[in-house]
Formats: structure tokens, sequence, C-alpha cells
């Protein structure tokens, strides 16, 4: 009889231990939502790519800085909770947000149908694109047609990247892990243009304006957003929620002009 119960008592310990180590250690996979996790723990961890100026960079100190690193606390502290950045390199940004290394991305992440397939988005909460870049001393290119036979930068892993791929007749398309070495690849003539978010371009070239200038022509205008897992939709509506919110009391303005020296959001609050 002694046996029997111990052998009783030994299954279920060890149903017990098995259907243990077959949960997940997610507070989704626990029965709790992503949202509820970040409120219990205070915190809201967010992806990052941190070699985008003026988006998300670091400066002298070494410091997290940008328009999308202000934006992400604004709406956090609205939200009730602190934020943790992870600076991941874009390549693999996407990846990392699904194996859940993070709760969602606030990183100039374009909204384009094929990303909608895995990811689900904020409104749009700003216009980048994928602007063309050149030496102020070049007059041969002046429009993406005049982009053939050229050597041409862009970031790997970017829309950019997919644009230029849909191009043909360039000479090559060299691909960078970060922005700003396509940029000095570009003042230094390693490259003949550089394709990339005009916010970006911009910022980067303001001090070297006698270097680097941006064309009037375009290849495409894209609406960013704030990336989350397509099971975080309550997150992404209580982001949203605040996000909204910040725009109608004039905090986002300040921010846009901060980095931006405009009002991005004038008349859309």
């Amino acid at each position: 009889m002694k046996k029997i119960v111990a052998l009783l008592i030994g299954l279920m310990i060890s149903v017990t231990v098995f259907a243990g180590c077959g949960k997940s250690t997610t507070s989704s996979d626990n029965g709790g939502s992503t949202l509820s996790k970040i409120k219990s723990a205070g915190t809201i961890v967010i992806g990052v790519d941190d070699t985008y100026p003026p988006m998300e960079f670091r400066d002298k100190s070494g410091k997290l800085v940008g328009f999308d690193v202000d934006v992400a606390d604004e709406v956090a502290k609205k939200m009730g909770v602190k934020t943790k950045y992870v600076p991941t390199s874009w390549d693999g940004i996407f990846l990392a947000l699904n194996s859940k290394k993070f709760d969602m991305i606030q990183s100039s992440v374009s909204i384009t149908d094929e990303r909608k397939k895995n990811m689900i988005f904020s409104e749009p909460y700003i216009y980048g694109g994928s602007s063309i870049f050149v030496r102020t001393d070049n007059t041969t290119i002046k429009t993406g047609d005049d982009l053939k036979g050229k050597i041409i930068g862009c970031q790997v892993g970017t829309t950019s990247q997919d644009v230029l791929s849909k191009m043909t007749g360039m000479k090559e398309v060299k691909k960078y892990n970060a922005m700003t070495d396509a940029f000095m690849d570009l003042a230094n003539g390693r490259v003949e243009a550089v394709v990339s978010d005009p916010e970006v371009g911009d910022y980067y070239i303001s001090s070297q304006k006698d270097k680097i200038k941006r064309l009037s022509a375009a290849l495409n205008e894209e609406p960013i957003g704030t990336a989350f897992r397509t099971s975080d939709k309550d997150l992404r509506d209580a982001y949203q929620k605040a996000f909204d919110e910040l725009k109608k009391d004039g905090t986002l303005s300040k921010i846009s002009e901060k980095w931006f020296g405009n009002d991005i959001y004038k008349d859309k609050k």
C-alpha cells in the first residue's frame, strides 16, 4: 500500500513539475497580458536602434537621447510607468520584439503592409520616407533616375533598402549597420548618394550644409509608427490613448520643436 501511495505521490509531483516546465515565463502565457505585466512592474521595456539621430542616438556623454526617446518617456509617464531601453541592431529588432526581448519598438519604424503581417502599429506619429542625399558639389544626381550607375548607401534592413532593391541600373548599393557611417562615407566620397529618412539626414547635415544636401525629389513617403506584437492590442491602445493626450496638450509639439526646429503637430491636435 505504501508503495502504491508513494507511486501515486511521485506521479502527481512529476505531472506538476512537467506542467510547470511547459509554461512560458512571460506574463501573457501565465494568464496576464503584457500591459498588466508592465503596470505591475512599473516599467515598459522598449527596443531601439541607437544609431539613428535625431530619432534615437547616443550623445557625447553616451546617454540615449532623441525624438523617439523623449516621446516614449512622456507617453510612459502618462501611462504611469517608467521606461527601460534595449539597444538592438536594426536587422534583428523585429525578431527580438516577437521573441519578447522587449515590449514594443519606438525606433522610427515605417508602417508597411509586409510588416503588418507580423506586428501591429500605433497611428503614424511622423512621416518619413526615402529621401536622397548627395554632396553639395554633386551636379549629376537630381532625381531617383540619376542613381543609375552610381554607388548608393543605405541602412541595412530599412525600407530605404527595400525601395532601392526594386530599382535597377545602380552600380552598387552599400548597406550599413549604422546610418551615421553611411553619411560619413558620403561626406568622404566613398558613396555618391545616401537614401534615408529625411529627418535623419537633415539632422546629420545640419552642421555640414557645406558638404551634404537633400534633393527636393524623394523616392517615396512613409508613415512611421510604434510597433507591438500582434497579441498586444491592449498595450497598443493604451499607448495610443496616452499619445493622443500628449498631442492635444502640446507636449509633443514642444518635443518636435526641440529636435526638428518646427511643430510637426501644428493643426493636428
